[in-house]
């Protein structure tokens, strides 16, 4: 594999394209916490139905990953990628345009549909374009779109909101509706820009090679391998090891979630999908302005620590990219979660005593930055990558939804049950939890998954199967 040529630049253009629909999930899963007032205010909604419209989408990202696994198998990784650009487009739109909460709320369930989509169908493709020695940077690349979306939203809520409070009117009523007298409006519906360029990029990508191979369109997969490969003996071996492992699943999809080595996987998928929301990054990313102010921040500088949390959740994303395939995903897992845990013990006890050694603000922003740098490096650069990789190419869209699902279920519950947590169990209390489900994480990463930087994604079937890869 070391003397095999690859056509990096074509690579990463496929991956880029594919990565847009990272930067769309990003936007969407954090703009509605610029927006959580105005809507409140404006359609007048009580603590449960507050509770709905920052759910709600949540609840579309669930359906989503439901069938995007299985679409994709059938129809194929690109076409499921439109129709998740052709969602988000209608979805931003259409939030812009809403009537009356209930057309926003259906609208909000739309976008979150497409978020559960490309969570799957993303990361998907790009594990299938890309060379085993570039899969975990490119991979990556998609979990760094997501940051970069987190703070486009922020960047956007804040710079929005300025306007339309400059003073600035227009002659043109609906013009003064979005921007000015209902901001919440275009802060949702800014999400149509980039959907319409996703949806006109995907149509310059081929389709997925590996899913090709198994519909036995091997002539089209040739092509793409060449491509890549730059070689076609180079394209052809690649089919031909895939071939050989399709040759031994001669299950259905279903049937082979139950066989002893797949479900070892599929269960581990699970367990890291769900456990790495239960250890705060999106507590933190959903609710940061609502911490910081309860920590006595005023309204403005709160958004503006969210934009600097944004900022080092990209740029550590940026860093991880980088090094992932060098260091290892096991790696980056121990030391980013140590880190993690060290943070989040010093948030707490900054909630617990702060105040009475008379610690500043500007701890607590410094021990979130570091939260934020260990996770971003660690378990958020990790799981995408993993949950890509994991998994039998036949059943590999199948599964990613079983785990995909499980992870936003588990996104549904901490954005339901932080603000309960924060109250019932303090802040400082909540942050020790969060701590405390960092261990059952790493001790999963570091007894059960193989190391699979530098594998092939044949090689890495073969150690769930019984053959195993080296870790």
């Amino acid at each position: 594999m070391e003397s095999t040529k690859f056509n990096l630049g074509y690579m990463i253009f496929l991956s880029f394209v594919a990565a847009i629909g990272g930067l769309l999930f990003g936007y969407d899963t954090a703009v509605i916490s610029g927006t959580i007032s105005q809507v409140t205010d404006q359609f007048q909604l009580d603590a449960l139905q507050q509770g709905w419209y920052v759910g709600c989408a949540l609840i579309g990202s669930i359906c989503g990953v439901m069938f995007a696994g299985m679409l994709s198998d059938r129809l194929g990784r690109k076409w499921v990628m439109i129709i998740a650009a052709l969602l988000f487009s209608i979805s931003g739109i259409w939030c812009a345009a809403s009537s009356d909460f209930n057309h926003l709320i259906a609208a909000r369930i739309l976008g979150g549909i497409a978020i559960g989509v490309v969570s799957i169908v993303s990361p998907l493709y790009i594990s299938e374009v890309a060379a085993a020695q570039y899969r975990g940077r490119l991979v990556s690349l998609y979990q760094v779109a997501v940051t970069v979306g987190f703070l486009g939203a922020y960047i956007a809520n804040f710079y929005l909101l300025s306007f339309s409070q400059s003073g600035f009117e227009s002659n043109i009523e609906w013009i003064n509706k979005i921007f000015i007298s209902e901001v919440w409006r275009s802060m949702l519906g800014m999400e149509s820009v980039p959907a319409i360029i996703f949806l006109i990029t995907i149509f310059f990508i081929p389709e997925s090679p590996r899913w090709l191979i198994v519909v036995q369109r091997e002539n089209q997969a040739q092509k793409v391998l060449q491509n890549i490969y730059l070689t076609t003996s180079e394209a052809q071996l690649q089919i031909e090891q895939t071939k050989a492992i399709l040759a031994n699943e001669h299950q259905s999809s279903w049937s082979m979630l139950w066989q002893p080595g797949i479900l070892k996987a599929v269960i581990i998928g699970v367990c890291i999908a769900m456990l790495g929301q239960f250890m705060g990054v999106n507590a933190v990313l959903y609710y940061g302005p609502s911490i910081f102010e309860d920590a006595g921040l005023s309204g403005g500088d709160s958004l503006f620590y969210q934009i600097l949390i944004g900022t080092v959740n990209m740029v550590t994303g940026v860093l991880a990219l980088l090094i992932i395939d060098k260091i290892g995903r096991k790696k980056l897992i121990y030391y980013g979660v140590s880190g993690m845990i060290i943070s989040l013990i010093a948030i707490g006890i900054y909630f617990l005593a702060g105040e009475k050694v008379g610690l500043s603000n500007t701890y607590l922003l410094l021990f979130f930055l570091a939260y934020i740098f260990f996770c971003a490096g660690s378990i958020s650069a990790v799981i995408f990558v993993l949950l890509s990789e994991m998994y039998p190419t036949k059943i590999r869209g199948l599964a990613m939804s079983v785990a995909g699902l499980s992870l936003w279920i588990g996104t549904y519950l901490i954005g339901q049950l932080t603000p309960w947590m924060l109250e019932t169990l303090t802040p400082g209390g909540t942050f020790f939890l969060f701590a405390f489900m960092c261990l059952p994480y790493m001790l999963i990463v570091w007894k059960l998954m193989p190391e699979t930087a530098g594998k092939t994604l044949e090689e890495i079937e073969l150690f769930w199967t019984g053959q195993k890869c080296k870790s």
